[in-house]
Order: structure tokens, then C-alpha cells, then sequence
């Protein structure tokens, strides 16, 4: 899994150096759905607003993930600028400050490394207004939590955020593509703001307290990138042309983070709070399996049934690799059939509008006829259950007939 740090330096001199100081903690302020306030849960449920009521974004660092992430505005039709003083910005893309970024900005994307974002923010807080919102792009959430709420407080909106995808990922069309949001609890319609902000760039959004996302990372994230590094220097037969599929996974594995992030191992081992004790309990417990080997092989008793029954790996049951691996191939397909379900109804509007024109009614029970019965004989040439695409589709021609009479 890729990460989205932006690079490893910023242009600024003090940001150079890594926290020299210890940050102001934010445990203790539940940021879960349950604990938002109730003008936020009415914010969650009115109808989202379209893409052009979004307002444009600046992004603020314009590395391998300021990039990534200015291509997925573009796509969805988000207009964007960026600024980075060491970095190269196309011409029709490019702020020439940061104040000039964020001058025009509704959101500000800080994609910079957490140690530089101190330095940048104390830059950017005197350009932002009330009305714009700031959000982190880091691989950590605690530090740069604590960094916004010291900076912007409860005068400026602002949102921790990680998107768990990179340039190479995206490069590569992996879906769904996720991002945790971590709502500040002083400013709830931030949250719901960059939520619509990512589900419309075509991510699948997470909330989570910094906290929590932090203990979650230490032992997946954190613990990948150490995995990867010790295979790496340890020149565990990363280059033999028969390895086994088991180990294949394993290469990939490293591939990607050497390929998407492998600059950000330091970072997540130290930027982490849990990082560390995710890394001895891993350590503690190979050694204690090496140290059983060695006694197991050693004494010579057990039978081999005996020392392949203790030492066996749980096998995963109903979440083997291969059912896990079809249901998210299924969701993949269930979200598309949802897209197109959302271009039909665009469709429906459509034909309400000429229906009102020429005058004729909603209801066409010829129409609708017509349209099963091509529907299963699609069906059945595809040998798929007729009936079942039958009842499918006249559930749809409901909805069609439903978003038609509301017009």
C-alpha cells in the first residue's frame, strides 16, 4: 500500500530540520462519527453539492503526490493551482507564492513531509481565511494533527487526512483507491467539505481519530515498510527467476514500496508513536520462533508429525486470499454497476425533460415492455438467469419511472 508524502525537503530553510520539540497531544478528543455534533450529521445528510460548487484547491508542495493529486482534480473537472518553490509547476497550474495560492484556494492541500509542515503552515496562516479549509496529506496523522490544531485552531477549519494511495498505484488503476479523514472535532463541516472533496475525485473515504489511524498504520504500514527494508538488506532472494508464489507476493510487496515510497521508511518508523512497539512485538516473536526451530532441531524427540503440527500456520478459513481477493473483485463490479446506474438516472432526467416538451406521459407500458423483453434475451444469450435480470430490471425501470415523476 502506497502512501502520500509529497517529498523529502521543502523549500523553506527552517523546515529543514526535523521537530525539535515535543507537539501538543490530541488524545483524548474522539473524532467518530458518534461524537460529531448534530450540525454536522445534517451537513453529512443534505444532498452533496455538485462538483462545481466544490471551489478550486491549492496545493501547497508539488512533489510525486502534489502531482498524482493535481491529475485526479483535472480528471474530475476540479480547477486547481499549485505552488512549490522547488519544484516544477506547469505554467497554467502554477501560483507564484504561497500567498497567491492561496488567495483563489477553498481548500489548501499541504502535501509536504511531516517535518517541514510546521515551518509551511506558520508561512501559510496568514493568508487562509474562515471560509477555506486546510488539510495534511501525511502518512502520520497524530504529529500533523497536533501541528493544524496548534497552527489554525478553532479559527481556521482544517482536517487531517491520509490518502492511502501514491503515483504508482494510480498509475497502475488500482481501485477502489481509499483515504482516512480524521474530522476535527472544533470544525465538523471541514470534515464533511474534504469528504465530498475526495468521494469526488473518485476516492472511498475512512473516518478515523488520528489516534486510531496512527495504531492501525504501526501495524500494517510501519510494519510492511520494516519487513521490506530487512528482506532488502538482508538480499533474501530478491533476484531468483523460480521463487515460489508464496515469495512472489512477497516481492511485489517490496517492489511497490520501493517503487511508490521507499523514501518514506525513516519517516513512518519514526514518525509513528506505535511504530516502534509495532516493531518489537514482530522482532520478539521471530526470535522466539527461531529460538524454538533451533531447540526443536536440536533435541532430536518430536517426530517430524509432532514439529509440523507446532509449528503450523493457522490457515485464514473463510478469509482465504482467494474468496478475499473475489469479493473485492465483486465490490469492483457492484461499483460499476452503480456508476452506470447513476448514468441511467442522468438518462431518466434527460427523457423527462423531452417527455415534458412533446407532452407525453412518464408511463410508456409499451416502452417499458419492450425494454424487459430485450433485456431477457440479452440475458439468456449471456446465460445469465433470465427471470432474475427480468425482476432486476423492472426494479430499475421503477427507479427510472420514480425519478422521471419527480420532476
Amino acid at each position: 500500500m502506497s502512501t502520500a508524502a509529497a517529498r523529502t525537503s521543502w523549500c523553506l530553510p527552517t523546515a529543514r530540520a526535523t521537530f525539535a520539540r515535543e507537539l501538543p497531544a490530541v488524545s483524548g478528543r474522539a473524532c467518530t462519527a458518534d461524537s460529531l455534533s448534530l450540525e454536522s450529521r445534517r451537513m453529512a445528510s443534505q444532498s452533496p453539492p455538485p462538483v462545481e460548487a466544490l471551489g478550486s484547491v491549492g496545493i501547497l508542495g508539488y512533489g510525486r503526490f502534489g502531482k498524482a493529486l493535481g491529475e485526479l482534480l483535472v480528471e474530475a473537472g476540479i480547477d486547481y493551482r499549485a505552488y512549490d518553490c522547488s519544484a516544477e509547476v506547469p505554467a497554467e497550474y502554477r501560483a507564484s507564492s504561497v500567498k497567491d495560492l492561496a488567495r483563489t484556494a477553498d481548500f489548501v492541500v499541504v502535501a509536504v513531509p511531516v517535518p517541514a509542515m510546521h515551518a509551511v503552515l506558520s508561512e501559510l496562516r496568514p493568508h487562509v481565511r474562515p471560509s477555506q479549509v486546510v488539510l495534511d496529506v501525511g502518512s502520520v496523522k497524530v504529529a500533523p494533527a497536533a501541528v493544524l490544531d496548534s497552527i489554525f485552531g478553532a479559527e481556521i477549519p482544517w482536517c487531517a487526512t491520509h490518502p492511502l494511495f501514491g503515483p504508482v498505484s494510480l498509475a497502475m488503476a488500482e481501485k477502489p483507491i481509499r483515504v482516512v479523514v480524521c474530522p476535527a472535532p472544533a470544525h465538523p463541516g471541514a470534515a464533511a467539505r474534504v469528504r465530498r472533496l475526495y468521494e469526488v475525485i473518485g476516492c472511498e473515504v475512512v473516518e478515523q481519530t488520528p489516534e486510531s489511524h496512527d495504531r492501525v498504520m504501526a501495524h500494517t504500514h510501519a510494519l510492511t515498510f520494516f519487513i521490506a527494508k530487512g528482506m532488502i538488506d538482508s538480499g533474501a532472494g530478491l533476484e531468483v527467476p523460480f521463487a515460489p508464489p508464496s515469495f512472489q507476493a512477497f516481492a511485489r510487496t517490496i517492489d511497490t514500496v520501493r517503487s511508490d515510497a521507499g523514501h518514506l521508511f525513516a519517516a513512518i518508523a519514526s514518525e509513528n508513536p506505535f511504530a516502534g512497539q509495532a516493531r518489537k512485538e514482530l522482532v520478539r516473536a521471530l526470535v522466539a520462533i527461531d529460538k524454538a526451530l533451533d531447540e526443536s532441531h536440536a533435541g532430536g524427540s518430536e517426530t517430524s508429525t509432532a514439529t509440523a503440527v507446532k509449528f503450523a500456520i493457522p490457515d485464514l478459513g473463510q478469509q482465504s486470499p482467494e474468496l478475499k481477493e473475489v469479493r473485492e473483485l465483486v465490490d469492483t463490479v457492484d461499483r460499476e454497476i452503480v456508476t452506470l446506474l447513476a448514468r441511467r438516472v442522468q438518462l431518466s432526467h434527460r427523457a423527462a425533460r423531452a417527455k415534458a416538451t412533446l407532452g407525453a406521459p412518464v408511463l410508456d407500458s409499451a416502452r417499458e415492455a419492450d425494454v424487459i423483453a430485450a433485456r431477457e434475451h440479452w440475458a439468456k444469450a449471456a446465460k445469465v438467469d433470465p427471470d432474475a435480470v427480468r425482476d432486476v430490471f423492472r426494479a430499475i425501470i421503477t427507479m427510472s419511472r420514480r425519478v422521471q415523476n419527480t420532476r
